[in-house]
């Protein structure tokens, strides 16, 4: 059995296909072999307009049509894909976000003063790097992660957007499975604990894992990744099992349709 998921991320799509799950995904502008600067988003509403376009448009091929769509997520990642349900709240049939930037960790982020000057900065010079950040040791490993500070532009689309979403997490109703470092140093694991506690969704997971970091699918040792994906699976495998619950609303939805319409007709 062909079981469907659509990821945003890397370093999943061999372990999620040797696991039966047909696997799509896309690298952003700026960003792994995509063309554009490195590591430069210069709109992130444009980024999200990109990946919705490209995954719906996988979704709606015919040997598609019918499967779970379920959209992962990892890092920022996980901010592109809640931007995506909240574009389309009931398109989506579950979500997997690994360390999802909700909000930027307080040790990752410059004091108010240098924001300020450099948001100001970001309208004269948007694609220099000088915004200060720790060495994340965990992704020198992936060769597509751009490693060099982030550009002023950049930085400060990914800012605005954890802070939009850390002050919406009410809004996310689809079903998710949260994974989370404990010493995670870049996206905050207590912001992800709030999202699980906050989210109007009643099918939700939080797994916390004491003692690993950032980069859970490809940085951790490989024990620590193996338990990871074992969960993500586990959970993905218990929403196959489940049924389709949007195609069982859609067809529900369309024989409504067909009795109004048949009883509209006999009355006329």
């Amino acid at each position: 059995m062909i079981k469907r998921l659509w990821v945003i991320g890397t370093g999943t799509g061999i372990r999620l296909a040797k696991a039966g799950f047909a696997v799509y995904g896309m690298d952003y502008e700026g960003h792994g072999k995509s063309s554009g600067l490195q590591g430069f988003i210069p709109c992130f509403d444009d980024l999200v307009n990109d990946c919705s376009h490209h995954f719906s448009s996988v979704c709606e091929r015919e040997e598609n049509v019918k499967k779970m769509r379920i959209i992962m997520g990892e890092s920022m990642g996980g901010a592109v894909v809640l931007l995506l349900h909240r574009k389309k709240p009931d398109y989506w049939d579950g979500a997997v976000l690994v360390a999802p930037m909700c909000k930027i960790a307080d040790d990752m982020k410059p004091n108010q003063m240098v924001i300020t000057v450099l948001a100001k900065l970001s309208g004269v010079v948007p694609t220099w790097k000088l915004i200060p950040t720790q060495d994340i040791i965990n992704i020198r490993s992936n060769p597509y992660c751009y490693k060099g500070r982030p550009r002023l532009q950049t930085g400060n689309e990914l800012l605005a957007v954890s802070l939009d979403l850390e002050n919406r997490l009410q809004e996310v109703s689809l079903p998710f499975i949260i994974a989370h470092g404990g010493d995670d140093k870049v996206t905050d694991p207590s912001v992800s604990k709030l999202l699980y506690e906050t989210a109007s969704s009643t099918d939700k997971t939080f797994k916390l894992y004491p003692g690993m970091w950032h980069s859970l699918t490809y940085g951790e040792l490989p024990e620590n990744t193996d338990t990871v994906f074992s969960d993500i699976i586990g959970w993905l495998n218990d929403k196959v099992a489940l049924g389709n619950s949007r195609l069982e609303r859609e067809q529900k939805n369309q024989n409504d349709d067909l009795l109004k319409a048949n009883s509209s007709e006999e009355s006329n």
